[in-house]
């Protein structure tokens, strides 16, 4: 298979993988597709936190069937390599692979010269590795370098656009979380081009400056070492209040806007005055521990106003989607608590909990469900019905997961409507603790 040219068998994997995509996630909201060039080559350089993830948000979402350029070292004889050809992931070899190693970058350049020729598009991360976190690392020079040496090669002609990508998660490895893709403004070699012909390293610096300084305008980059967990929690308790504050209605969009606001106001604040920002941290962390030690959620204090409506009509919604929710749980539980037990005790890394989510979802959960198929069929009549079932597993799996959702929202909301009942002190007290919280951070951002 060559890299260059479009894959049939790439395409029918591509669209399985995007349906347990779907399954997956709650939503995945794309911006700025209009950045992305028609008929130019492309280079997409986004963020990177978390691992598969990552590629998997622009290669099921775009049109392209991006090559990737990976470290050399995940490359191994035989199959690995084969699948990884088929992925079209290519090799790129580093000084710590071997001095001798790095004359095979020349097939790897030389094949990337005629992805971009064709039209195609080369992704790479400028990170060269997953942070975890809301934090963007350094990033390394390979992006420049490999632009810089297809445009040598080629002479100067490919005219490559460099895309830069910032991925956002509402949570790096939950079911049913949402994904942000944030497409910027292409980047354009040929205007680094003419500094590259006299001063290669200034020009290598500038163009890893411009990709950086971009995709941090596209993502959330708390750049706090010491209070980064503090400003994490700040901004999921304080988000949505900073959000109402701007006059903004709320979306999943606005609320990434306004809490890149918020988080860089916090790194500012830490640098100008450490001390003011070390307490309200504190504060913070402290009023969060006294949430939970009710067993509930900041929301839920946040927004107490219309609880009994609330609990009355999750409740009608639980009994309505009931024999939905049974169905699902029943073929899902066996291969959803397998993998989230094995990724729990096993995988420390959370950046690989949603991989190994993903894996599961083309792999486990589909011979699961032939299994129970097989085990339930004699109660089925005919093939279309035993067919009908065997869609339904999986769609009604993501279905009992929201009726989940639902059911631990219904359960706060009572929770905090007997608190109020029947330890008035105890609920004033928490609103109140809120509220001045609320009001330090208001004068301080």
């Amino acid at each position: 298979m060559k890299y260059e040219k479009w894959s049939r068998g790439y395409w029918c994997l591509k669209q399985y993988v995007r349906f347990i995509d779907w399954i997956i996630h709650k939503k995945v909201i794309l911006n700025g597709t209009e950045n992305i060039p028609p008929s130019k080559p492309i280079l997409f350089a986004p963020n990177h936190q978390n691992a598969l993830s990552d590629p998997m948000a622009i290669l099921l979402h775009t049109r392209f069937q991006p090559v990737w350029l990976a470290r050399a070292d995940i490359f191994k004889e035989g199959i690995i390599t084969l699948i990884l050809r088929f992925l079209k992931i290519m090799p790129v070899y580093r000084m710590r692979d071997g001095k001798d190693q790095l004359a095979k970058n020349d097939k790897t350049f030389a094949d990337s010269i005629k992805v971009l020729e064709n039209n195609f598009a080369l992704a790479l991360f400028p990170e060269a590795a997953h942070s975890s976190k809301r934090q963007m690392l350094a990033h390394k020079k390979a992006v420049p370098r490999i632009v810089f040496m297809a445009e040598e090669k080629a002479k100067q002609n490919l005219d490559i656009h460099i895309v830069p990508v910032g991925i956002c998660y509402s949570s790096y490895w939950k079911f049913n979380r949402t994904v942000i893709v944030n497409f910027g403004q292409p980047i354009l070699v040929n205007d680094f081009l003419e500094e590259y012909t006299t001063n290669v390293s200034s020009a290598t610096m500038a163009l890893r400056d411009s990709i950086c300084h971009a995709i941090d305008g596209l993502t959330i980059n708390i750049k706090s070492k010491e209070h980064y967990a503090g400003f994490e929690l700040i901004r999921e308790i304080y988000g949505n209040h900073f959000l109402k504050r701007q006059g903004k209605k709320f979306s999943d969009v606005n609320l990434l806007t306004s809490d890149r606001v918020l988080t860089q106001k916090l790194d500012a604040l830490e640098l100008e005055n450490p001390d003011t920002i070390s307490a309200i941290v504190n504060e913070t962390k402290t009023y969060n521990s006294l949430v939970r030690k009710y067993k509930l959620r900041n929301w839920l204090i946040e927004n107490p106003g219309n609880n009994l409506l609330k609990i009355v009509g999750n409740k009608l919604i639980l009994l309505l989607g009931l024999p939905i929710f049974l169905f699902g749980f029943v073929f899902n539980a066996i291969p959803f608590f397998i993998t989230d037990i094995f990724v729990r005790k096993k995988i420390k890394d959370f950046a690989f909990w949603s991989t190994f989510f993903l894996g599961s979802g083309i792999v486990l959960f589909p011979i699961v469900y032939l299994l129970e198929l097989g085990v339930v069929s004699t109660f089925i009549p005919g093939f279309w019905l035993k067919l009908l079932t065997l869609i339904a597993m999986p769609i009604t799996g993501k279905i009992a997961f929201r009726w989940y959702i639902v059911w631990l929202k219904s359960w706060g909301r009572g929770r905090l409507f007997f608190l109020k009942l029947l330890n008035k002190k105890r609920y004033f007290d928490l609103q109140n603790k809120q509220k001045q919280l609320f009001e330090k951070l208001d004068q301080l951002i």
